[in-house]
């Protein structure tokens, strides 16, 4: 199985690779729903997209130090519960809303597979990060991943970086589950402070 044809790089996100001579840049690696915007099941359509009140905030203050990406799971594609075209449209929407608040995402990769369909890309395997860290020069031992879902903790950890998990959406269902020693926030919020303390940063600078 190709991991390249089996994932999708959602149109509509710009992509902004590092030129061959910069340094490798750390990077956070952004869970979608239940992290950024409310989980409100499988999204069709972008009018039923909503934005954590924190997010445009904490994403401000994060991409002066990092480079910001998206990857997603969205195994309703798979189910036939999604079309493909309704999830690029989703997460379009998505990265405008943000560019337009001053935030800039490098790119948003998904990956639309369900679980039993053993796929290369579907989180916790560290295909998207690898991807991303070839393709934007990355750092990947000092780069973060936030999410709701174990398996964003998972992610950061297949790669040796941090996760940091949030207990918005499916978050505070699933705590129990997480390892003593990682490490759970309330929110996107909470958890920029974490990373940009945890990183000697200044957690209070907005850009």
């Amino acid at each position: 199985m190709d991991p390249a044809q089996n994932s999708c790089e959602i149109p509509g996100v710009q992509t902004t690779p590092n030129s061959p001579a910069s340094p490798l840049a750390p990077a956070v690696f952004l869970d979608r729903d239940g992290t950024l915007i409310e989980d409100r099941g499988y999204l069709r359509s972008p009018a039923e997209v909503v934005f954590y009140p924190a997010t445009v905030a904490a994403l401000r203050r994060l991409q002066q130090h990092f480079r910001l990406f998206i990857v997603t799971n969205q195994s309703g594609v798979a189910k036939g519960l999604q079309t493909l075209a309704e999830v690029e449209q989703v997460n379009a929407f998505v990265g405008a809303h943000l560019r337009e608040q001053g935030v800039n995402i490098a790119a948003v990769y998904c990956c639309p597979h369900q679980r039993e369909d053993n796929c290369a890309c579907i989180k916790p395997k560290p295909y998207f990060p690898e991807l991303a860290a070839r393709e934007h020069g990355l750092d990947l031992r000092r780069s973060f991943a936030i999410g709701d879902h174990l398996h964003d903790v998972e992610l950061a950890r297949q790669v040796g970086g941090t996760g940091v998990y949030v207990l918005t959406g499916h978050g505070r269902k699933h705590q129990g589950e997480l390892n003593p020693e990682d490490i759970a926030v309330e929110g996107i919020a909470e958890a920029a402070d974490w990373i940009l303390q945890h990183s000697g940063l200044d957690a209070k600078t907005v850009s």
